[in-house]
């Protein structure tokens, strides 16, 4: 792919390989195929969605009005503190929004809100329709205690149902599969998917550990999507594949090849490419993702009769109070180590019962 760099814009290749470019305030895609990557008319179209995202920057929304109750939620610190992504998701739904920003705010209800949702559902799909919802919920939310509006008028909404036709992402991974992965992946690789695997973490929160938030045989840390705090204990699996990890001198738990902190994007890359060639030698089947193995983990431990809350508490599912202190936390921390340990224990059931998937043979 051509190395074209334009501020305000994300420039980069999809899992197939297909380049993709979007603008990081707005979300706006530019098709590329109309638009060929570092041409003329690429650049104009950059600079037009540009403009216009300064335009809407300082364009005031109208008070009393719609738009005036999604600038006050994005002045939140509830807001700031969300994750990047999350505030991206929220900024396009806000997007979504902006040709009824200016909607008097005694003219929303429930019903208004259901229509948003249908429409939203019929353009972009249920799934950013859900989220939009979502989104409306936080800013009635943070609206009601200023006076601003009288109710939540999105609770009343139904989120729209999983299309039955539409296969789950991020399925769980098999035992056989975990153990191929695990067997070709690189050594600083290796240690990276057996953290998320043994944790049951986000990939992202995996690859931002530092080594200072392991104490003793926990794992302190923080849900970035959250801001949830999450005590992990380590067991013998994940003890014993940290041992055998390279050495290296970075501040986090994982590194590259290296010795430097993985970034999101770079682990991704390479874990993609091991992948692509599992899936060519037909020892995995289609459809793992990093975000399988925490699917993974609840699963397993579901399967086995674990109580949704504890499943819950040790992927930090549970909302703490912002001052929770350590010795709270550490009562948690023994209910986890206690579910982990039949997690460790199922897993070595399965995996003596599994063999591993064979190399596909083409006729």
């Amino acid at each position: 792919m051509t190395r074209v760099r334009v501020k305000g814009f994300k420039i980069f290749e999809d899992r197939h390989g297909k380049p993709r470019c979007y603008h990081r305030t707005t979300g706006h895609k530019i098709d590329l195929e109309k638009t060929p990557l570092g041409s003329v008319r690429f650049f104009a179209e950059c600079a037009r969605i540009e403009a216009i995202a300064q335009a809407r920057k300082v364009q005031e929304p109208k008070p009393g009005t719609l738009g005036s109750l999604i600038n006050v939620y994005f002045e939140t610190e509830h807001f700031q503190n969300r994750a990047a992504a999350t505030k991206r998701d929220y900024r396009k739904c806000a997007d979504f929004l902006y040709p009824i920003r200016d909607t008097p705010v005694s003219a929303i209800n429930t019903p208004l809100v259901a229509g948003i949702h249908d429409k939203a559902a019929q353009k972009i799909g249920w799934r950013r329709a859900n989220m939009g919802r979502t989104f409306l919920g936080q800013v009635f939310r943070f609206a009601i205690p200023k006076g601003l509006i009288d109710q939540d008028y999105s609770s009343g909404v139904i989120p729209k149902p999983r299309p039955k036709d539409r296969p789950y992402a991020s399925r769980p991974w098999t035992v056989a599969e975990r153990a191929v992965v695990l067997e070709r992946a690189a050594d600083h690789v290796r240690v990276t998917i057996a953290l998320i695997m043994n944790t049951g973490l986000d990939p992202s929160d995996a690859l931002k550990l530092m080594r200072n938030q392991i104490e003793g045989n926990t794992i302190w840390g923080v849900r970035g999507e959250t801001g949830e705090e999450t005590a992990i204990p380590i067991g013998p699996t994940l003890q014993r594949a940290l041992d055998a990890a390279p050495g290296h001198d970075a501040v986090t738990i994982l590194a590259n090849s290296k010795g430097k902190p993985w970034t999101y994007d770079g682990f991704s890359t390479v874990w993609h490419r091991l992948k692509k060639q599992l899936e060519a030698e037909g020892v995995v089947q289609p459809g793992l993702t990093l975000k399988g193995l925490r699917h993974t983990v609840a699963t397993t431990l579901r399967e086995a009769g674990m109580e949704e809350r504890q499943i819950a508490d040790l992927l930090g599912q549970k909302t703490p109070a912002m001052a929770r202190h350590y010795s709270r936390s550490a009562n948690l921390a023994e209910r986890n180590r206690l579910t982990l340990e039949v997690f460790e224990k199922e897993n070595e059931r399965r995996s003596e019962t599994v063999k591993p998937l064979k190399k596909s043979v083409k006729p």
